[in-house]
């Protein structure tokens, strides 16, 4: 079908509703008639009915001639028994306002608050840090408490995609930064107001660089499949539009970074700018490359001021045969630097205090992913897991320890832990002798007077024999060796329980000897460690990590328990989609030996203090800071979630307000106690609060002169949002912002997906955008699992930066997506579950119950959701195993059936039309192809070229013509002149010009005289106007003449 055809076929079928109602995964899975039937389509206004809810639905739609797709605006009528008249009244209405006013965008995605106004210096806004945090809290409760009841909004959702605008001289094949984002934003923003009659359209937005521009579409898709369909070509339109607003000698290829930012001295950006300046303090880059947007130079001046010290980034250099900073380095073993072709190196981003106080700035610590184990590092130099404590109360008559709620304020539930039980958590550095749980209680670690000793730390391989404990969240979920009992306690290899406690002996990550068997691992030697030390790229200004551009999508959910639930599963599938969409290898003009611009980011904005950074050398109170700038913080402001949101139900189908149940969170959370206090005694419940409290561990960055105090916190949020916008996780949760005006638009709970790299073209990020929508609706409707233990989802992101990560690394992912069945324990060898069965093509067995998980409640949850959280694999460490980016994306064993084939039987599900079906097809192909290693990643193709390059000298250096010849080759592409084999395989890509960017108006003003005399020249060849010989005008007059008789 040509294209135009396939897009007004597109415009007039009936829409399919990408539903997340609970389906039942029954006799018939994955297949079911989705309960929206479609009664009748008059005129541009369809009815739908939803047969569950009855409440009726009127889509409004408005068709254009010069629209690629339609506009639908919802109206949920509560009443059953609305009238008709009224109905048309409403949608006349609705009709008429869509023409009027034109369509509002619920879901535009900033970078944070781009507030008008003058920044306070950080000597002078630390007076106010802890104002603006106390009220920060106050304004999230008072906003809490009017939306936290919110239910039944639609889908609604948005992708997010920032360019760089680059300088380019064909005669020296030389690239540089164009600053004129600012000039091409403005004037983007004014071809858009005069181009409200178009349905589709696109919102132009600042970014943290002034050669940098964030663009999303001017309203929000919505939650029927056709509007997948709006996602490439509004992508396409927007790179359209922008090519019209560049120069002659300026290029914006979709690439996450520019690959000589920072190695080109003063010389790199036109108009030139001079290196270093009060803002950046920078050896590399000057102040004048940063947007002039007065919030992000003093962003960047705050970060190093808060840490005491320019940001510190070091990324592994990429070994060549020629790389001079490898010559001393003993032969590479195999292709992947120091860990062998059998595994990947590991950058441990955000960790590097150590190697550079042993090594400096030009170095860095690696480690391997040769085995589960491999990232379960101490407190100074990698991932850190929360701690074991044996209860064992040493006074005559105790059996144990009450829970507290808070520090001295007991908690007398039933399952107070007894002597011999092992609970989890961590030490409370701003409450010397307390231990937080995991479960949001507090436990003392000895008697008031220091004589009595209740908990003692245990090595993490000892499990408590309280099966009770474990269902309820109280052990890690770790992989653990086989375990024989010692009295009441599980202790591994038979070791003796006295010689378990931490003063007798410290452990070291589990390792295998060499039978096979588990052993205690000791400290790497001096000389695994040398050979594990690798040059680094170094870099130390904010710009290189919020240079990056990258792409995002942004989900409203339909109430707030959705957009928790969904902030967890999407939190597990971050670092998955980040290694699969892996494209950035070049920093600083040198290859990298890592693939993706995370870590990059989490460094450059890293404003910890020393102390807070664990170097306990350097500990110096700041009353100002948040924890007086000492409270341990394990993680950068920019960095994977600490602690899952979403609170469910325990397992016996108690509610347990009064804890965290998620037994998954397996890391230290610092929070901010006071504010987790208040929250809880506010009515939130353990998780959000826990969350909410960790957020506020964090100081403003960017505080504004009048608008401290003057602020209202029962109407505003500025405080909240402040502090919550510069918290740059994986996944952000985002609540309702406040309405305060009848007109002001609403807006629902939202869930952020932040962690995919930027793709060269848009059918590439429209895949992997509808790929993760389509992702959400199929865990809500068919009720899947995904949670792991957030210490492995860290250890993911640590992984998914590794080069060829995507093709082949291997990756922690929940082995039972769907409930376990009774009988099952968690291996795959014994598991006759569901999934087996369709594998083998047998039936359900009518034998077996309904299960309680198949229930749901009035707001369409099921019992299982709700019990998600606490939910383990059979015995708690077989939850989750290592898979490789194909098995987790197409399936394995006959346990796991992937990710993508879920995505598929859905679409069967929801009975998606054809024109969206093929589309979205097309788009699975591809992702399977890139999963299955098929197809390369961008980071992996770029390398190649680098190092094919003609210029290339081995050296890992990529020099002026060689990021000429890739940025070009990279526009090249994007705008679809240029196949590249390895990259897109056979989806080619429909070239993209400047035509129709714009509609063209039909003029009548008079022209003038002279302007028309110009216009009529060009025509002044044809026949009409001159003949060039006599007898070409003889002929066509005999013609005439001819034809005349």
């Amino acid at each position: 079908m040509p294209k135009e055809e396939e897009e007004e076929e597109i415009n007039h079928r009936p829409a399919t509703k990408l539903f997340s109602n609970f389906c039942k995964i029954d006799n018939h899975f994955p297949i079911r008639r989705n309960s929206y039937d479609h009664s009748q389509t008059k005129g541009s206004i369809s009815v739908f009915t939803n047969s569950n809810r009855r409440n009726r639905i009127i889509a409004v739609r408005k068709s254009s001639t010069t629209s690629n797709s339609a506009t639908r605006r919802l109206i949920r009528l509560t009443s059953t028994s609305t009238s008709a008249s009224t109905t048309w009244i409403l949608s006349l209405l609705l009709f008429l306002s869509t023409w009027l006013v034109g369509p509002v965008s619920s879901l535009s995605i900033t970078m944070g608050l781009l507030k008008v106004g003058v920044p306070q210096p950080w000597e002078k806004s630390k007076k106010n840090l802890t104002y603006v945090r106390q009220a920060g809290v106050r304004q999230f409760l008072s906003q809490y408490k009017k939306v936290k009841d919110l239910q039944g909004d639609e889908l609604l959702w948005g992708d997010e995609i920032e360019y760089g605008i680059f300088h380019v001289d064909k005669d020296q094949k030389e690239i540089r930064l164009s600053l004129r984002a600012k000039e091409i934003m403005e004037l983007l923003k004014e071809k858009e107001e005069s181009h409200q009659h178009h349905v589709e359209g696109c919102n132009w937005v600042p970014e943290y660089g002034a050669w940098m521009i964030e663009a999303t579409p001017r309203r929000p898709y919505s939650g029927y499949a056709i509007d997948l369909l709006r996602v490439e070509r509004n992508m396409r339109l927007r790179r359209r539009r922008l090519l019209t607003a560049l120069k002659e000698d300026e290029i914006a290829p979709t690439v996450a970074t520019f690959p000589l930012l920072g190695a080109l001295g003063d010389d790199g950006t036109v108009p030139s700018t001079n290196v270093g300046g009060p803002r950046t303090m920078s050896e590399y880059i000057g102040d004048d490359i940063i947007n002039p947007h007065p919030r992000f130079g003093t962003l960047t001046e705050n970060i190093r001021s808060r840490r005491g010290e320019k940001v510190n980034i070091r990324v592994p250099l990429f070994r060549d045969v020629n790389t001079p900073e490898y010559k001393d380095y003993p032969p590479a073993k195999g292709v992947d630097g120091c860990c062998g072709s059998d595994s990947l190196q590991v950058w441990k981003y955000g960790m590097g205090d150590l190697s550079m106080e042993k090594y400096g700035r030009n170095y860095v610590i690696v480690g391997c992913s040769d085995s589960s184990k491999d990232d379960m590092f101490n407190d100074k130099d990698g991932l850190v897991t929360l701690k074991k404590w044996l209860v064992d109360v040493q006074r005559e008559g105790c059996r144990g320890l009450y829970y507290r709620s808070a520090p001295n304020v007991i908690v007398p539930d039933a399952d107070w832990p007894r002597n011999g039980d092992v609970v989890v958590g961590s030490e409370i550095p701003d409450i010397p002798g307390w231990i937080r749980l995991q479960n949001g209680y507090y436990l003392p670690i000895a008697s008031e007077d220091g004589k009595v000793t209740f908990l003692k730390q245990v090595s993490t391989s000892v499990h408590s024999s309280n099966t009770e404990k474990r269902t309820l969240g109280s052990t890690t979920p770790m992989f653990r060796p086989r375990v024989e009992t010692v009295g009441t306690v599980e202790v591994g290899n038979g070791v003796a329980l006295a010689s378990l406690l931490e003063e007798k002996l410290t452990l070291g990550p589990p390792a295998i000897s060499e039978n096979g068997s588990m052993r205690l691992s000791s400290s790497v030697g001096a000389e695994s460690k040398k050979e594990n030390v690798r040059p680094a790229i170094h870099m130390d200004a904010m710009a290189f990590g919020m240079g990056c551009c990258c792409l995002q999508i942004t989900f409203q959910a339909k109430d707030m328990d959705e957009s928790r639930f969904m902030y967890d599963q999407l939190a597990v599938v971050a670092p998955i989609m980040m290694a699969l969409t892996a494209s950035t290898p070049i920093l600083r003009g040198r290859i990298a030996d890592t693939d993706c611009r995370w870590g990059v980011i989490s460094e450059s904005v890293d404003d910890r203090t020393p102390a807070e950074r664990g170097r306990s050398s350097e500990i110096h109170e700041q009353e100002e800071l948040a924890g007086k700038g000492k409270r341990r913080i394990y993680k950068s402001r920019y960095d994977c979630i600490s602690t899952y949101i979403y609170q469910g139900i325990h397992q016996n189908g108690d509610v347990m307000e009064n804890r965290v149940l998620n037994m998954y969170n397996d890391i230290p959370v610092p929070i901010d106690e006071e504010s987790y206090q208040l929250l809880r005694e506010s009515g939130v419940d353990p998780a959000l609060s826990q969350h909410i409290a960790h957020l506020f561990i964090r100081d403003p960055l960017v505080i504004f002169d009048g608008a401290v105090e003057e602020l209202d916190d029962e109407t505003q949020t500025e405080h909240f949002e402040s502090i919550q916008s510069t918290n740059w996780q994986s996944v952000r949760w985002k609540p309702p912002p406040p309405r305060n005006d009848p007109n002001d638009p609403h807006i629902g709970w939202r869930t952020e997906f932040r962690s995919m790299e930027l793709q060269l073209t848009d059918f590439e990020n429209a895949a992997f955008t509808v790929f993760i929508v389509l992702l959400t609706r199929t865990i809500l409707t068919f009720d899947l699992n995904l949670y792991i233990p957030i210490s492995r989802v860290d250890a993911n992101m640590q992984r998914a930066h590794s080069r060829n990560a995507a093709a082949k690394g291997k990756f922690f992912f929940r082995r039972h997506m769907a409930p376990l069945e009774e009988g099952d324990d968690g291996y795959g060898v014994k598991y006759t579950s569901m999934f087996a069965r369709v594998a083998s093509l047998a039936e359900m067995s009518s034998a077996i119950p309904p299960s309680s998980s198949d229930e749901i409640d009035d707001n369409g949850v099921s019992e299982q959701r709700r019990k998600a959280p606490v939910a383990p694999g059979s015995d708690e460490e077989n939850s989750y195993e290592e898979m490789t980016m194909k098995e987790i994306m197409t399936g394995k064993s006959d346990y796991f059936p992937g990710l993508i084939p879920l995505v598929r039987a859905y679409l069967d599900y929801i009975n998606c039309d054809d024109v969206a079906h093929k589309k979205i097809t097309k788009y699975l192909d591809f992702i399977e192809q890139r999963a299955t290693g098929a197809l390369i990643t961008p980071a992996t193709w770029m390398r190649k070229f680098v190092r094919s390059h003609p210029a290339y000298k081995g050296d890992s250096v990529v020099s002026h013509e060689i990021a000429y010849d890739l940025m070009v080759a990279c526009k090249e592409i994007g705008e679809g002149v240029r196949h590249e084999k390895e990259l897109l395989g056979d989806f080619y890509i429909d070239p993209i010009s400047t035509s129709g960017a714009y509609d063209v108006k039909l003029e009548g003003r008079k022209v003038k005289n002279d302007d028309l005399f110009q216009l009529l020249r060009r025509y002044t060849h044809r026949q009409s106007f001159s003949c060039k010989s006599k007898s070409s005008c003889d002929g066509s007059k005999n013609t005439s003449s001819h034809e005349g008789m």
